[in-house]
């Protein structure tokens, strides 16, 4: 008689991803804060070596909102902004396992700090862009008083992020209509919200193209509608790394007007001009690989696809 095979249990893939990658985030928390960067800026160096997509795509983005400059010019910013991407990722071990308290005093220097003021008994609404280290940003917003932050549930490292986030006591709200009632009540308590701005909605309620350095983005109104409901003004924050690892300097921006416009297109505008403001400030910080215009209007054709050659991509930038 022969004997019944027994099944072998393999291991979860995404599991022993997950395991491979909490054990490198909290190796990496143990390094200084300037071995994470020249380490951050050598993979972005190796990024911006070889031709691939989040090379591609950087280029392609930094060609279309900085026409002004020329391609040796575009493609200089698209390496020092490949640096300054690989220190983003690898210097986030750092700020969201280190304490609290070690990690807030790396804000050397607080510029327009006066608008984080409270006034009247309304909330405030702080937009941080994907600009520096937005990490820290929604760290030092929570550490200045009661703050919800709007947040999206990752399927990776989710309850990491969610530890990381809440150290200084900021209430995470998930991108649902019950996380958006809790920004409601937040601003109705003369709390603060915290929201990245610059992410592309999934939804076509609720989100209109609007120009981003003169391209067509697919943009939020959540902003404006909650600016409109609670009468809570809106001002922009991000954290500038500053260079050798000397820390970050934190800079508070005044929204545009017109950003709580009843006018969708106006506001929406006045939104992506905050943006800009910010990201005119240190523009090899800003997140350029993001593809951020891979939502088209009126059936354009996509932008992100195609040879992976610097001298092509601007090719087809320029068509």
């Amino acid at each position: 008689m022969g004997h019944k095979a027994q099944s072998v249990e393999r291991p979860n893939s995404a599991g022993v991803k997950d395991v491979l990658v909490r054990n490198l985030m909290h190796l990496l928390a143990r390094l200084p804060l300037g071995v994470l960067h020249r380490l951050g800026s050598a993979i972005g160096l190796l990024i911006g070596s070889w031709p691939n997509k989040q090379r591609r795509n950087a280029l392609v983005n930094i060609a279309l909102c900085f026409p002004e400059l020329d391609a040796k010019e575009q493609i200089r910013l698209r390496n020092r902004n490949l640096r300054e991407f690989g220190k983003t990722y690898v210097e986030i071990a750092h700020l969201w396992l280190r304490p609290a308290d070690e990690v807030l005093a790396l804000v050397r220097e607080v510029r327009g700090g006066e608008l984080l003021e409270r006034r009247d008994g309304k909330g405030l609404i702080v937009l941080s862009p994907h600009l520096g280290a937005w990490e820290l940003a929604g760290l030092h917003l929570a550490a200045q008083g009661p703050t919800a932050i709007f947040y999206k549930p990752q399927k990776y490292l989710d309850d990491m992020i969610l530890a990381s986030r809440a150290r200084s006591g900021a209430e995470l709200a998930p991108i649902t209509a019950k996380g958006i009632r809790v920004l409601v009540q937040a601003l109705e308590r003369g709390d603060y919200v915290g929201i990245l701005p610059d992410q592309e909605p999934k939804a076509d309620k609720g989100a209109v193209f609007a120009p981003f350095f003169g391209i067509p983005a697919f943009t939020m109104l959540l902003v404006n509608r909650l600016s409109r409901r609670t009468g809570a003004p809106v001002i922009f924050m991000f954290a500038e790394r500053l260079k050798g690892a000397r820390g970050f300097r934190m800079h508070c921006i005044a929204a545009p007007t017109g950003i709580d416009s009843e006018d969708d297109l106006e506001a929406a505008t006045a939104l992506n001009r905050g943006i800009e403001q910010c990201v005119s400030l240190c523009p090899e910080q800003y997140v350029w690989p993001y593809k951020r215009f891979r939502r088209r209007p009126n059936g354009a054709p996509g932008i992100y696809s195609g040879p992976l050659s610097d001298r092509d991509t601007l090719k087809q930038v320029s068509r």
